[in-house]
């Protein structure tokens, strides 16, 4: 490249590689003509491997949820913002993946980790995992945690015990008392507090625990359909309720509901969490609790681009959600 050029290797290196070190015009101008007619392409690994890159790199359970599909979209538009660009990788959730794709995205040397899931352990794989976050963060790099506030870095979480408890609240106010709650599954920690946060506005509202039915399911809307399949008409009982731990399930139980004849809401209320924009358009409108995933995106992105006193302690912020009102609740009377 340098000889087509007719310059130095330094002069074609500071060119192609953005030095801040400024060339002249001319020879720029003939570094970068050599370059286009040998169809040369920078080698982005190797200049990793020299300093660090302009990606900030996600790591989350899934990338198929619309929710953390809103979150990346902000991440991506806020990253833009100071010339960064996001890469994502999926993990399923599992520890040893998880592992595997922090150190290889390390190797990269991106300017930031954010790793967004439910299922981050701290002593998962023997803290192997806080262990390689650590070495990260040591060599200059930046972790943020979207998901839980256990591990030592950065973190933001979503009190989903707090914004559950608005919506069993907001159930038995209008009047509802034999409610059933697709609780997902037993592994999804935020579906857990969820389902504990429902019953504890529930109770507190004068429900009976007793007059409370759990159904475990899938965390999808194929869960969420068959859970309510199953259930109508047959096993319905008197239930006046079904609250969905997102709204993933909520809508499955909304389908079910519409093969089975069973009117909603005015034999049946269904509530979802999360408000994904697919909420908006179900018939009827679902009554749900709304996060604000874009700005966790974009405070996400702030906090990993902002340096950190690694003599202070860690950065912990805490969402609550806030209740939607829907066509899918109608009060009862008894």
């Amino acid at each position: 490249m340098a000889a087509a050029a007719g310059v130095s290797v330094a002069t074609a290196s500071r060119v192609l590689g953005g030095s801040a070190r400024t060339v002249a015009p001319q020879y720029a101008s003939r570094v970068l003509e050599a370059a286009a007619a040998l169809r040369y392409t920078a080698d982005v690994s190797a200049r990793a491997m020299r300093r660090k890159s302009d990606a900030i790199a996600l790591v989350a359970d899934d990338l198929t949820t619309p929710s953390i599909a809103q979150v990346v979209a902000a991440m991506e538009r806020q990253a833009r913002t100071v010339d960064a660009f996001v890469t994502v990788s999926a993990t399923r959730g599992l520890a040893e993946r998880q592992l595997e794709t922090v150190r290889t995205l390390a190797g990269f040397r991106p300017r930031a980790l954010v790793l967004t899931s439910s299922r981050l352990r701290p002593g998962a794989l023997g803290g192997r995992l806080v262990d390689e976050l650590t070495a990260y963060e040591s060599g200059g790099g930046r972790v943020v945690i979207y998901g839980g506030l256990e591990m030592p870095f950065d973190s933001i979480r979503v009190d989903d015990r707090a914004s559950a408890r608005l919506m069993g609240a907001h159930l038995a106010a209008t009047g509802h008392r034999r409610p059933i709650i697709l609780a997902g599954t037993r592994d999804r920690s935020y579906a857990a507090e969820r389902t504990s946060g429902y019953m504890e506005g529930l109770l507190a509202g004068g429900v009976d625990a007793q007059d409370v039915r759990i159904v475990n399911c899938d965390v999808s809307r194929r869960g969420g359909h068959e859970a309510a399949a199953h259930l109508l008409p047959d096993d319905l009982g008197d239930a006046d309720a079904l609250l969905a731990v997102n709204d993933d399930i909520a809508i499955g139980a909304l389908a079910a509901c519409r093969e089975a004849g069973i009117e909603v809401p005015s034999r049946l209320t269904v509530t979802g969490f999360d408000d994904i924009p697919l909420a908006a358009d179900v018939t009827p409108r679902l009554t749900t609790i709304a996060l604000p995933f874009a700005a966790i995106g974009v405070r996400s992105i702030r906090l990993a681009l902002t340096l950190r006193d690694p003599r202070l302690a860690p950065t912990r912020e805490t969402v609550v959600g806030t209740l939607v009102p829907g066509a899918s609740l109608q009060p009862r009377t008894y």
